[in-house]
């Protein structure tokens, strides 16, 4: 009987430092979901974040040299993720609201924002719709936070690396992305529903790094 033999991220890393190039796309697939879920919660944008995606890739992939093994490359690649989302946000001239307390203007700010992206279009049942549009409503800040722990399951050292901030951040911007969900999500939402990378986009992500690398 066959079994899938699951490579670990380090092992991958040295494999790939030593010319095995191919293994990179072991890496893209392995990361799709987290990297796609995480850079919508910032963008909101799904074209905007698959480019992203990919220029996260490349970029990491010219940088292996520089991984240090002693940390989580999961949270390095995410970290360069979530650095290229927020140049993005600069580049189109948009403020990314960091103080927790001005809730008011960041739910103005994403109400105004969030009907336009074409993410409905990916997500074809009602329940998903309607999960879906309830986190993208959030303010990027609290969204970011609920994706990372919530939904991608990451710790909260994980997420304060990837986000450059404390503890107390974290989880309070996690307390208060619940507080604004629980009316309308209460226990009705599926993980593995939300947000969802299909394999067809998996298939093209893979082939458009692995051309640029």
């Amino acid at each position: 009987m066959n079994e899938t033999i699951t490579i670990s991220d380090v092992d991958l890393v040295k494999g790939i430092l030593s010319g095995e190039k191919n293994l990179y796309t072991q890496i893209v697939r392995r990361y799709n979901q987290r990297l796609y879920r995480i850079g919508m919660s910032i963008l909101n944008d799904d074209t905007e974040v698959e480019d992203a995606m990919q220029v996260a890739y490349i970029n990491a992939y010219q940088s292996l040299g520089k991984f240090e093994f002693r940390a989580s490359f999961s949270t390095w690649l995410t970290r360069i993720l979530v650095n290229e989302c927020f140049l993005r946000i600069k580049r189109r001239d948009k403020t990314i609201i960091m103080n927790d307390d001005n809730l008011e203007a960041a739910m103005q700010q994403q109400q105004s924002n969030h009907h336009h992206s074409p993410v409905t279009k990916v997500l074809n049942t009602e329940l998903r719709n309607i999960l879906d549009e309830a986190i993208r409503e959030l303010p990027e800040i609290y969204r970011v936070v609920f994706v990372m722990r919530e939904i991608e399951n990451m710790n909260v050292a994980e997420t304060q690396a990837c986000l450059a901030i404390n503890e107390v951040n974290v989880k309070v911007r996690l307390n208060r992305a619940k507080a604004m969900l629980r009316g309308l999500l209460s226990n009705y939402y599926n993980t593995e529903d939300i947000l969802h990378f299909h394999l067809r986009r998996c298939d093209a992500i893979v082939e458009k790094v692995m051309a640029n690398i």
